[in-house]
């Protein structure tokens, strides 16, 4: 998880996971702040920074909800990428700058070709211009000096790619990728195969797994209910957030005995009738309250993997 915080004079306890929609032109952290600020929250997080140039859905966990960052960074997500054929920039969208020129004399059958090589599991190098360490250095560091390594190329999974518009030297995709992927590095490679060179525009991010079809929330919808709350007299923000456990509906579900939960949340494995044979699952206590996420050992026991803090 990026842009950890921590308790601030005034801030409270706040649990929960909120979908914010990031603007334009800030950085990940900077909306981060933004939204922590609203929420007076003690400890915040996000989960997949966006570039500045990048909009879309930003998973911000607080509180306990930090514990489980984690699975939300290692989930697949969609994006909405608009690129712009014909040119190549240093950093592959438009904060770099132009490096080449190319006529753009491509069909739409070529176009549907070269996009169908990127589909499944490929192999992608990650850019200079990107947050992977080389030597205990960003890349993008190293970069803004000038200095490119060499970087080992990984492999990721295209679930989908689709067409969404193409006319003369506009090309619009929609991704639902593995993470991992740059979708910059993926506009470059496209232009490369239709030999005239791609560099991405803009791009949202309107998905992270598993929140399809969710609302987001903008930091001025926000700052609105902030507002509109305290003049009621109430703080009409807690609606605005998911619960912790919402990130982990992927996983099974187990409901615990008074006792097996008192034991569970000591740190103690347990015996637990009809649990499955292994993985990862959800516990909840006798009142249906989420308590955290277990794992199953090898003998069958239930021991607890990361569990929210006992009150």
């Amino acid at each position: 998880m990026s842009g950890q915080t921590r308790a601030s004079r005034g801030f409270t306890d706040v649990n929960g996971i909120l979908l914010l929609n990031k603007p334009l032109g800030i950085s990940s952290n900077k909306a981060l702040q933004a939204a922590r600020h609203l929420f007076k929250a003690n400890k915040a997080g996000h989960t997949g920074s966006l570039d500045p140039l990048a909009t879309g859905m930003l998973p911000v966990c607080f509180g306990e909800a930090t514990k489980y960052s984690a699975y939300l960074l290692d989930t697949s997500k969609i994006y909405r990428a608009t690129c712009q054929l014909g040119v190549t920039t240093t950093t592959g969208d438009s904060e770099g700058d132009i490096v080449l020129t190319r006529p753009v004399n491509v069909s739409r059958a070529q176009v549907d070709q070269a996009v169908s090589r990127f589909r499944g599991k490929i192999q992608q190098t990650p850019p200079m211009h990107s947050a992977v360490k080389h030597n205990g250095e960003r890349l993008y560091k190293l970069a803004r000096k000038g200095i490119e390594v060499e970087r080992q190329s990984r492999e990721i999974e295209v679930f989908r790619l689709d067409i969404l518009a193409f006319e003369g030297d506009q090309l619009k995709l929609e991704v639902h990728s593995s993470k991992g992927t740059y979708i910059r590095t993926l506009a470059e490679e496209i232009g490369e195969v239709l030999g005239c060179g791609a560099y991405l525009t803009a791009l949202e991010r309107t998905g992270v797994e598993p929140f399809w079809d969710v609302r987001t929330y903008t930091l001025d919808e926000l700052e609105a209910i902030s507002r509109n709350a305290q003049d009621e007299g109430g703080n009409g923000l807690t609606d605005c957030l998911l619960a912790v456990d919402s990130a982990l509906m992927d996983w099974p579900r187990i409901d615990l005995t008074p006792e097996l939960s008192f034991y569970l949340l000591q740190g103690q494995p347990v015996q637990v009738p009809g649990a499955p044979p292994r993985g990862l699952l959800r516990v909840y206590n006798e009142n249906s309250c989420f308590i955290g996420l277990g794992t199953v050992l090898a003998d069958g026991r239930v021991a607890p993997k990361r569990m929210l803090r006992s009150k």
